[in-house]
């Protein structure tokens, strides 16, 4: 299947590269062109171009903001030949925003693939990711063979919303644990044990989890380059928090966890990886 790609940040470029290294004939689009350069294959001169010549076209932006603009500028995706195409968004998105997204798609002729993933860039790589789908049945089970060249687990959710909902609930545990083992890890040493031990002690106690051992590297040395910022996490966060207050629910740690990482943006840490948040904990 001919397949389009928009979208080429840290995850993003991570995707489109495991679907060209799994035979997908891939063209691209993106803002900054430079960045498709090394990955070797055909780019489109805009979006409304790049669907009129593919099948399928994955989208991984920023937020939803990014993805309207992608959809509607006058040379966007909805400009194009849109009937029977496949739109595949795995942006997290705006509980309210993918919504609409839904309808704009769905009004042009297209079907509109709600598919959030969990995972950052090396298990991307690896065709690791988690893959959160909600969608028309029929839409699913024409990009299903897609999606596990890239996920390893598929959720089908079905309902138009729900996956973006879970992928925002996900981020909630992924932020809250991400802070709870930084300041950790900071405490022991500022008790005198090294990091190295503090972070050994947890991955074999209360702390051992996929979180602290994706990001264990990078905590010792201190290099934050990033597979997911600090800017990303927080507007997570704000989308979770928008969406508990829209149900008229209370958010206790999502809310303190999000301060956080608006504490670290403060601090001009917005675009190193979100694991950075070691540093309020530990230097500030």
């Amino acid at each position: 299947m001919k397949t389009g790609f928009i979208g080429l940040g840290n995850l993003g470029k991570a995707m489109a590269k495991r679907l060209i290294g799994e035979g997908v004939e891939l063209i691209v689009w993106n803002r900054t062109l430079e960045k498709a350069k090394d990955l070797g294959v055909k780019t489109a001169k805009d979006p409304a171009e790049l669907i009129s010549e593919v099948e399928a076209l994955f989208l991984n932006l920023t937020d939803s903001d990014a993805v309207m603009k992608v959809l509607t500028d006058e040379k966007g995706v909805l400009k194009g030949n849109c009937t029977g195409k496949l739109i595949i968004d795995t942006t997290t998105n705006h509980f309210e925003k993918v919504t609409q997204f839904h309808s704009l798609v769905k009004e042009s002729g297209a079907y509109y693939v709600e598919a959030p993933v969990l995972g950052s860039v090396i298990p991307a790589l690896q065709g690791l990711l988690t893959v959160l789908v909600s969608a028309d049945r029929e839409a699913f089970e024409k990009v299903k063979p897609l999606l596990e060249k890239i996920g390893k687990n598929i959720f089908y959710l079905e309902k138009q919303g729900l996956a973006t909902k879970m992928k925002l609930i996900n981020n909630l545990v992924l932020g809250s644990f991400m802070a709870t083992l930084s300041e950790a890890i900071a405490i022991g040493e500022h008790c005198g044990i090294s990091k190295a031990q503090v972070i050994e002690i947890l991955q074999s106690g209360a702390g051992n989890s996929m979180i602290l051992n994706v990001k264990k590297q990078k905590l010792l040395d201190e290099d934050f380059s990033p597979h997911f910022s600090n800017s990303l996490i927080y507007k997570d966060l704000q989308y979770l928090q928008e969406l508990c207050y829209y149900m008229k629910k209370p958010i206790f740690t999502g809310s303190i966890v999000k301060e956080l990482f608006a504490m670290a943006i403060a601090k001009h840490l917005s675009e190193e990886d979100f694991s950075s948040i070691y540093k309020l904990f530990k230097y500030f």
